[in-house]
């Protein structure tokens, strides 16, 4: 795989063909700010001061569970330092780590340095401000002590060292270009790239109330095609179907919607007939079936039947 074909979106935004997911993302609006200040702080700090004084990367470590929505956040973050910056426009470039890390012997390690410090500069080489996503950067700034466990350690080493050389060159000679990584798996996240980052937020799972209003916006998004779901979406009863659903991510509660759907024949051929009780009813089920798969985990013999049901 080319370097080129590991970029899987290079936009200048504002774009009408390309959505503002910021708002859709339910979690403590402090979290939101912060991630934003980060950025503009960063771009600012590094184009007015040296390295030596500010010591910033411009890189911020989004971690926490999969499905509460890091990716998006990382996003909708490009959206608004496009709408506050100078100039009203930012590039979001994404990037898949995984097409980087070569098999072959000495690959991975030439991957990441030409592009993190030629293709991605080249991009960027307008001067716009840059959010690069590298998702899911576990796959490639892999701990080095745990490289005693790799089938070829001596390629973990020199994959992890050029992620860190490069951030050190980007962080110096490109202050409009920031990087916002995702992780599912900190652990397994070099401790040096660790202590590059100049924030680490941890996005969690989401709280009852979070359910609620991610269950509520779903709902009223199906009303868009089906105008009795969004009056369902105003249910006082949804608050009972929310606390069955405590401990799942964003992405599971979204799922709960077309998983009550398929529940009836008539909700599949009708979605607008959805009523507060297939809800109940569905989520009953997933929760009875939930606490059962933890009942065999703990013997030995089940998995997790909401994390089959629920793929993330």
């Amino acid at each position: 795989m080319k370097v080129a074909d590991c970029i899987t979106t290079d936009v200048v935004l504002p774009n009408p063909q390309t959505q503002d997911p910021w708002d859709e993302v339910v979690v403590d609006p402090a979290l939101k700010d912060r991630l934003l200040n980060q950025v503009l702080l960063s771009m600012h700090l590094r184009d007015t001061l040296p390295f030596i004084v500010t010591a910033c990367h411009g890189l911020i470590l989004l971690y926490g569970p999969p499905g509460t929505g890091k990716t998006t956040l990382a996003r909708g973050v490009a959206h608004r330092t496009a709408a506050l910056t100078a100039g009203h426009r930012a590039r979001l470039v994404e990037v898949d780590p995984h097409g980087l890390m070569s098999a072959e012997h000495g690959q991975s390690q030439q991957k990441v340095v030409e592009l993190l410090t030629n293709h991605i500069p080249l991009l960027a080489d307008d001067g716009l401000p840059t959010i690069v996503l590298l998702d899911e950067v576990e796959s490639m700034a892999v701990a080095r002590g745990a490289a005693s466990l790799s089938a070829n350690p001596a390629d973990v080493h020199r994959a992890t060292d050029a992620v860190l050389a490069s951030l050190d060159r980007i962080a110096s000679e490109h202050p409009h270009i920031v990087i916002v990584a995702t992780s599912n798996f900190t652990d397994a996240l070099d401790e040096a790239f660790k202590s590059r980052a100049d924030a680490l937020i941890e996005v969690a799972l989401p709280d009852v109330d979070a359910v609620l209003a991610i269950l509520r916006r779903t709902l009223q998004g199906y009303g868009g095609a089906f105008p009795e779901m969004a009056e369902l979406a105003g249910s006082s009863g949804l608050a009972a179907v929310a606390r069955r659903l405590d401990g799942w991510d964003g992405r599971q509660v979204r799922k709960f919607v077309s998983e009550a759907l398929a529940g009836r024949l008539e909700t599949v051929l009708e979605p607008g007939t959805l009523t507060l009780a297939d809800l109940r009813t569905t989520a009953d089920r997933l929760h009875a079936a939930s606490e059962k798969a933890t009942i065999g985990a703990s013997a030995g013999w089940a998995a997790d039947a909401r994390g089959e049901r629920h793929a993330v």
